[in-house]
This record gives structure tokens, C-alpha cells and sequence, in this order.
């Protein structure tokens, strides 16, 4: 009986220390940075923030910019946690060189389609980026084609960029 009470209670003590020895394996980071171009659309208000800081836009303004992004895969189930920061100057083609810094955090499906959200830093003012897309591979290049929302105080900025980029 002794033995048998020893034995229920060694169990009891080794099954959560035989738990606790499982450590998943790390992720794997892949880097995924590379050039983005596209155009923003300005709301009325967001034209009238600008011009309050002497700088005149018409509302569709292109993008030209860097995005640096980092994305997490791990095994199973299919999404990778990605970081990304974006980096664009807008109106060159107006004369302006408008500077606009976004950081998103988000999920990738292992089809591509994206979403991400994070804070936004232009000469408008600051705001929260909801962007959302899909990236297609083309052999080792990756093609990404995203669609954001920029809503703030002075008004909404839309934007669509595109880029690519090659696994690393």
C-alpha cells in the first residue's frame, strides 16, 4: 500500500515537471524590406492642416518611400506576426517632399492577405494606420499591393501602395 501511495504521488509531482521541459521552438525571422510607391488621397481637412504650415497639395499626392519589415514565422498555423515601418515622402511630383512615418504590427495568412495597425507621424499631425493587403510571390520576389486608411482629427488620408521585395 506504501509503494502504491509513493507511486500516485511521484506521478502527481512528474507529470507538471515533465510539462514544463516542452519549449516550443523559436521563431524564425525573416526579413522582407524594400522600396513602396503609390498615391494618397487627402480629405479636404487635411489639405487645410497642411496649408496652415505653408505647405500647398492638391488632395492625390504620390508616395515614394522604404518599408522596413520583419516577419515572425512559426510552425502550425499558417499566420506569421509581421513589424513593419514604413517610411514615404509624398508631393515630390507637386514639389513638396511631404514626410510620413508608420509603424504596423499585424498577421500575415500563409495565402498572403495581410492586416496591420499602428501609429501614423506626418506635418498633419499624428493618427492611427489601419492598412490591410495581400502580397503575391513571383518566384523569390514577394509583391505586395496594400490599401490604408489614415483617419484623424483634421480629416482621412487613403492611401495604395505597392513595392517588392526578395526573401532573405
Amino acid at each position: 500500500m506504501r509503494t502504491m501511495l509513493a507511486f500516485l504521488m511521484l506521478s502527481t509531482v512528474a507529470v507538471p515537471a515533465a510539462a514544463q521541459s516542452f519549449v516550443p521552438p523559436p521563431p524564425k525571422v525573416v526579413g522582407l524590406s524594400g522600396p513602396r510607391f503609390g498615391i494618397t488621397s487627402l480629405s479636404p481637412g487635411v489639405i487645410e492642416k497642411l496649408a496652415e504650415r505653408d505647405i500647398a497639395v492638391r488632395p492625390m499626392i504620390s508616395q515614394f518611400g522604404w518599408q522596413f519589415e520583419r516577419q515572425f514565422t512559426s510552425r502550425g498555423s499558417g499566420l506569421t506576426a509581421i513589424s513593419e515601418w514604413v517610411v514615404l515622402f509624398g508631393g515630390l511630383e507637386q514639389n513638396v517632399a511631404l514626410p510620413s512615418l508608420t509603424w504596423l504590427v499585424g498577421l500575415r495568412s500563409s495565402q498572403g492577405a495581410e492586416f496591420g495597425i499602428g501609429p501614423n507621424i506626418t506635418p498633419a499631425g499624428t493618427a492611427l494606420a489601419l492598412a490591410a493587403g495581400v502580397t503575391f510571390r513571383v518566384g523569390a520576389m514577394n509583391v505586395p499591393m496594400n490599401f490604408a486608411v489614415v483617419p484623424s482629427q483634421s480629416g482621412v488620408r487613403v492611401s495604395i501602395l505597392s513595392g517588392f521585395t526578395f526573401r532573405r
